[in-house]
């Protein structure tokens, strides 16, 4: 069930059909009305689907007719037109909109609303397309000093449902900076979607303050690893930091569910990409948001299909 679509035909019949859930068919009534916002959106899907730029992406649509019967494009957009696009589409609020209509289309599917587990964690991309290996050669003899490659990158925060890879809440910014007091807002942007019994995350979120804000005020049982602060054989300060030093390896055996989230960020980079284009912070948010937007569009058709070839089965 965690696999992600190949198809292009496919992703852009679920991009399609999403943004006609969400999005109006034309920004403004005076419009020219040559292309609607949900085909616009579709278009940036796919752009991200074939890791193309703008110019790019006109020329696929050009060469495959296909692609251009599924999202009914009469005309190719020009790619300043799709450039447009991105900046209106793909700002926070009504990205997150977009997000949220792939997560109800996925549970809809299957039935439920609520997750059992859910791993939270997140990653770096690259900003820009620089060698990692060209900045070691030019170190010179001082490369042994050089410990990373990079001074900021983008930041993907994400919760994942440890069963099917599915996102279930994404915040996008930028690093390095710590994840203790991001705990938080991505506990809060996850229930947005489902209700969520538990919550697996790292060493990096630990903090007492987190564990009673997710079990006290959300009702959700948290579990993170209390190694924080400095190496001490006395034990943590604070109720359920006191708990998870004793009890986490050995009565909370789902623990070792967490490393699914490190599932969900290798499909995303394997298949979609390992760096961001934007040049600007809210350029670089947009594409974290619409690489978070395709990801959960390909493994929805592919959770569909599972379940229709269950069915088949069953029948």
């Amino acid at each position: 069930m965690s696999t992600l679509s190949k198809s292009p035909v496919r992703v852009a019949r679920e991009a399609l059909a999403t943004g006609q859930n969400t999005l109006r068919m034309y920004a403004h009534r005076f419009s020219p009305h040559r292309f609607t916002q949900p085909q616009l959106f579709a278009c940036l899907v796919l752009k991200t689907f074939f890791k193309v730029d703008y110019r790019g992406l006109v020329t696929l649509l050009e060469d495959h007719s296909e692609l251009r019967h599924v999202l009914g494009l009469k005309k190719v957009p020009h790619f300043t037109t799709l450039q447009k696009a991105s900046k209106r589409l793909l700002q926070v609020a009504r990205a997150q909109r977009l997000f949220a209509d792939t997560i109800k289309r996925f549970f809809r599917r299957r039935r439920r609303r609520r997750v059992k587990l859910a791993a939270f964690d997140s990653t770096g991309l690259e900003c820009g397309h620089r060698s990692i290996y060209y900045i070691r050669r030019r170190n010179g003899a001082k490369k042994r000093w050089q410990t990373v490659g990079y001074s900021r990158y983008a930041k993907l925060e994400i919760a994942t449902e440890c069963r099917s890879h599915l996102l279930l809440g994404v915040l996008v910014g930028r690093g390095p900076r710590v994840d203790v007091d991001r705990f938080v807002p991505l506990m809060d942007a996850t229930l947005n979607h489902v209700e969520l019994d538990a919550a697996l995350a790292d060493a990096g979120y630990d903090s007492e303050p987190n564990h009673r804000y997710a079990r006290l005020s959300r009702g959700v049982r948290s579990y993170i690893p209390a190694t924080a602060g400095r190496p001490t054989s006395k034990p943590p300060r604070g109720h359920y930091r006191r708990q998870m030093k004793y009890h986490l390896d050995k009565n909370y055996g789902h623990y070792g569910q967490r490393w699914q989230v490190e599932t969900a960020f290798s499909m995303l980079k394997r298949r979609l990409a390992i760096s961001v284009n934007g040049h600007s912070y809210w350029s670089q948010c947009r594409d974290l948001l619409l690489l978070a937007i395709t990801y959960n569009l390909m493994l929805l058709y592919a959770a569909g299909a599972f379940l229709r070839s269950r069915t088949r089965t069953v029948l």
